[in-house]
């Protein structure tokens, strides 16, 4: 009995004296190491652009978000699948990408991969463009 109350004393202690570690790890997260290296060797678009645009667009999600959906019609194809890239100031600006290299949402789609909408996840706070901070201090 002796040793349960001293273990659970030294557990108390330990969880104010141990340095806190956010719930998602920061950028020294496990899956995020895994995506950043997934993302150096593909690319963040598929191969459809988005309509109204004419070029592949980004739906930015939250820096926490690790996975998506894709949805599909028909014969059940869908599937869970990893978020690799994440939003980053270096930008190349428009012209980057090639016109011409990237199919139309067919008239009929079949897979919500078809609309050249793709996943992105935002910057970690830090990292964030200032307007985007602005209600912090």
């Amino acid at each position: 009995m002796k040793r349960f109350v001293l273990l659970l004393v030294g557990l108390a202690l330990a969880t104010f004296w141990l340095p806190d570690a956010p719930a998602w790890a920061g950028k020294r997260g496990r899956a995020s190491r895994w995506a950043h290296r997934f993302a150096l060797t593909r690319p963040w678009h598929g191969d459809y652009y988005y309509t109204p645009w004419g070029t592949p667009a980004i739906l930015v999600v939250p820096p926490t978000a690790h996975m998506q959906t894709a949805w599909s019609w028909g014969v059940s194809q869908t599937t869970v699948r990893p978020i690799y890239h994440q939003f980053q100031r270096t930008d190349p600006g428009p012209g980057a990408l090639v016109p011409g290299q990237f199919l139309p949402t067919p008239v009929w789609p079949s897979h919500t991969d078809q609309f050249g909408v793709y996943y992105v996840r935002g910057p970690w706070g830090a990292t964030a463009p200032r307007a985007w901070r602005h209600h912090r201090p």
